[in-house]
C-alpha cells in the first residue's frame, strides 16, 4: 500500500500526516507527502510542526517538501488531500477516473463530510500546531483501519 498526503507548501500539515500515518501502518507500507505548490520544495517541514511531531516521539525533521508529480497518480493507492482547495487542484491533475477514485479528502476518512478540511496552522502558535496533530492522528488511525483489515 502506498499512501500520499498532500498539503498546499508541505511544510506543516502533510509532513505531520505523514510521520503520524508511519507510525501506524506497517514497515512495508510506503507513506509521503507533497504540496500543490513548490514554493517551499526542498526545505524541511516548518519548526513547530518538527517541535510538535517530536513532542510525540515522531521525527519528521528529515522531510523534504516537494510539489505533487504526474508520477504520483500511478504511484500510490490512496491520496488524502488536506482541504478543498488542495483536493480540487489535485483532481483536476488526473487524468482518468482511475486516479480521480485514489484521491479523497483526508478528514472523510473520520465521517466528516461537511467541513473535511485539516485548518492550516501556518498563521498560529504552538497550539494550532498540537490542535492539527490531534485532528491528522485521529485521520490517520481511520484510515489505517479502512486499509488494514
Amino acid at each position: 500500500m502506498k499512501i500520499l498526503m498532500v498539503c498546499l507548501g508541505n511544510i506543516c500539515r502533510s509532513p505531520l500526516a505523514e510521520g503520524i500515518m508511519k507510525t501506524k501502518v506497517p514497515e512495508n507500507f510506503v507513506v509521503d507527502s507533497a504540496g500543490t505548490i513548490s514554493l517551499h520544495e526542498g526545505e524541511h517541514p516548518d519548526k513547530r510542526a518538527v517541535k510538535t511531531a517530536a513532542n510525540h516521539h515522531i521525527d519528521i525533521s528529515k522531510q523534504k517538501s516537494r510539489p505533487i508529480r504526474r508520477a504520483d497518480f500511478e504511484t500510490f493507492d490512496k491520496i488524502y488531500c488536506m482541504d478543498i482547495d488542495v483536493f480540487e487542484d489535485v483532481i483536476s491533475k488526473a487524468k482518468n477516473e482511475e486516479e480521480r477514485q485514489k484521491i479523497s479528502l483526508f478528514l472523510e476518512t473520520l465521517g466528516n463530510h461537511e467541513n473535511a478540511e485539516v485548518p492550516d496552522p501556518y498563521w498560529g502558535d504552538m497550539k494550532d500546531f498540537e490542535e492539527v496533530f490531534q485532528l491528522l492522528d485521529k485521520g490517520c488511525d481511520a484510515i489505517k483501519k479502512q486499509i488494514i483489515t
